[in-house]
């Protein structure tokens, strides 16, 4: 499974972003995809992912401000923040995980998201 994470950008404190999450792979529908996040200086984390058949896990820090979904067809998940706060500035990528394993095996090169104040 081929990952290409993009989006990033600067925004600006209140405002809105969408990361896209290109999957490709011969088995990619057999894989659930996820979105992290990286702050400078912290852990990574997990925030959102879906499978392909819509079934949607969430952290819950991010339950109201962050939604993600998928378009089969193009096979590319979406990561839709809004209320962004500069504590939201990371390094974001995009990850799968079969379904029915344990980790998150492929992942994606990861796209900044810097929020201004």
């Amino acid at each position: 499974v081929q990952l290409q994470a993009s989006g990033g950008g600067l925004v600006q404190a209140g405002g809105s972003l969408r990361l896209s999450c290109a999957a490709s792979g011969r088995t990619v529908s057999r894989h659930l995809i996820g979105w992290f996040r990286q702050a400078p200086g912290k852990e990574r984390e997990f925030v959102l992912a879906i499978s392909w058949g819509g079934d949607i896990w969430s952290a819950e820090a991010f339950r109201g401000r962050f939604t993600i979904s998928r378009d089969n067809a193009k096979n590319t998940v979406l990561l839709q923040m809004n209320s962004l706060k500069p504590e939201d500035t990371a390094v974001y990528y995009c990850a799968a995980r079969l379904l029915g394993a344990q980790g998150y095996k492929y992942w994606g090169q990861g796209t900044l998201v810097t929020v201004s104040s």
